[in-house]
């Protein structure tokens, strides 16, 4: 594996005190212990990460800020590609995504008035997973396509609303071509795939419950210069740029639409969040370098599947339940059945959440490009844990693009005792299962 050691920016300084107008927060911000600290993405097994890159990524530190505005994702971002000159194309394809989540924060906002609410053609619009659509999803699926698309940095967009990868031709325009398009060999450098599910939660619109984007970006796993594309899909050979596993993630994250609007990523260098001020128009920097606590007191899963789901699972809810657990403290229940965010609270206050496999769903409904990855890597970078109930998730590689897993997530110690229970569970259609998702990455 080849390592990648990214300089630090001359203007990194010490820490600094954030301004109370806009710190929700009355701490010091500080986004580095130290000018020369950097964080260690973890990677996984060398046998089946072969061509993941090693990278150290070094987070700014800001000694000045604007007493008006704050630290902006827009200045953050910057601050990032001066520190990580590898990372520059980065900043725009960021640009791109928190554009798009505005765009779609203000839809979600006025969907009611505007009548953006319900199914999409009047119902019977179905998109790959077998749902029918709302007519946000195909809305908002557009906006983060043309904002991802206009980046320039972009060569492959894969969607939760999209039947395969689509290749961004938009991007290349032909020369004398008087506008217009045609299929071309992808530009090496344009070299990210972004993946997204571009309104998590969207059945809940009407009822004005949180919605959100997932979003996860990868570098080409191989060079797209031969990337030849067909009616505007990706062919099979070139999917290998948009398999990869969690451990690939140069970036994930994802905005939250409810009371306020947040976007929470990272970059490999911990978790960071900035909340959307109106008036400026410019995310702010509220909560940095976010972390799980290593326990918390909080379960989060839909119990109305409890008895369809794995033994060991149904033991380790009860446990918790009834102070049994090793913490011997009764858990409480919360849940949303918003994935965004049933995972922002538990960024934030600790505890588990988890969409497990069950009877009807023994692959668990999440899927692994788009949603259980990317926020697998925001947990691991809080100092979190996510598995399928026994593997890593970030360990596993897509064998396809709308693959689904088992997704349990939160505080590590929490995991952890969950973990224990399917460690000691013999039931061989369990680990049947298990083994089956190992042996597909391994491939």
């Amino acid at each position: 594996m080849r390592a990648v050691l990214l300089a630090v920016a001359a203007t990194c300084a010490s820490a600094f005190m954030a301004p109370s107008p806009v710190s929700l927060s009355r701490r010091p911000l500080r986004l580095s212990q130290s000018r020369s600290a950097a964080v260690r993405v973890p990677r996984a097994s060398p046998v089946m990460m072969a061509n993941i890159k090693e990278r150290t990524v070094r987070a700014p530190v800001f000694d000045e800020v604007c007493e008006q505005t704050g630290i902006t994702l827009t200045r953050y971002m910057m601050e990032v590609s001066r520190a990580n000159p590898e990372l520059r194309d980065l900043e725009s394809l960021i640009s791109g995504i928190q554009q798009a989540c505005k765009t779609i924060s203000s839809l979600v906002d006025r969907a009611t008035i505007t009548g953006m609410v319900g199914y999409a053609n009047g119902g019977g619009s179905i998109n790959v997973q077998g749902e029918e659509q709302k007519k946000l999803d195909v809305v908002t699926n557009d906006v983060l396509k043309r904002a991802l698309r206009f980046t320039g940095k972009v060569g492959i967009i894969a969607s939760e609303e999209e039947d395969v990868p689509v290749f961004n031709k938009d991007a290349y325009k032909v020369p004398g071509g008087e506008g217009k398009y045609q299929d071309v060999t992808v530009d090496i450098g344009s070299k990210y795939v972004t993946v997204f599910d571009p309104l998590d939660g969207s059945s809940n619109v009407d009822a004005n419950i949180p919605t959100g984007t997932i979003f996860g970006v990868y570098e080409e796993a191989e060079s797209m210069e031969n990337c030849m594309v067909n009616d505007d899909s990706v062919e099979g050979s070139c999917l290998l740029n948009t398999l990869q596993p969690g451990d690939a993630l140069v970036a994930s994250g994802y905005c939250l639409y409810s009371s306020s609007c947040m976007f929470v990523f990272t970059i490999g260098a911990g978790v960071n969040g900035f909340t959307y001020d109106r008036s400026i128009g410019e995310f702010v920097l509220t909560h940095p370098n976010i972390q799980l606590p290593k326990r918390g007191k909080i379960y989060s899963m839909n119990e109305a599947n409890r008895w369809d789901w794995d033994k060991p699972l149904q033991d380790y809810v009860t446990a918790i339940q009834t102070g049994q657990g090793q913490t011997k403290a009764k858990y409480s229940s919360r849940y949303i059945g918003s994935m965004v965010g049933d995972v922002h609270r538990t960024l934030l206050y600790g505890g588990i959440f988890g969409y497990p496999a069950d009877k009807k769903n023994k692959d668990g409904k999440l899927r692994l490009l788009y949603e259980a990855a990317p926020m697998s890597f925001l947990m691991e970078q809080a100092g979190g844990l996510s598995l399928t109930g026994k593997t890593r998730i970030m360990d596993l590689v897509p064998q396809k693009v709308h693959q689904r897993v088992p997704f349990l997530a939160g505080s590590y110690d929490d995991v952890m005792e969950m973990r224990s229970y399917y460690d000691a569970c013999d039931d061989p259609e369990i680990i049947k299962r298990c083994l089956a998702r190992l042996e597909g990455s391994a491939k």
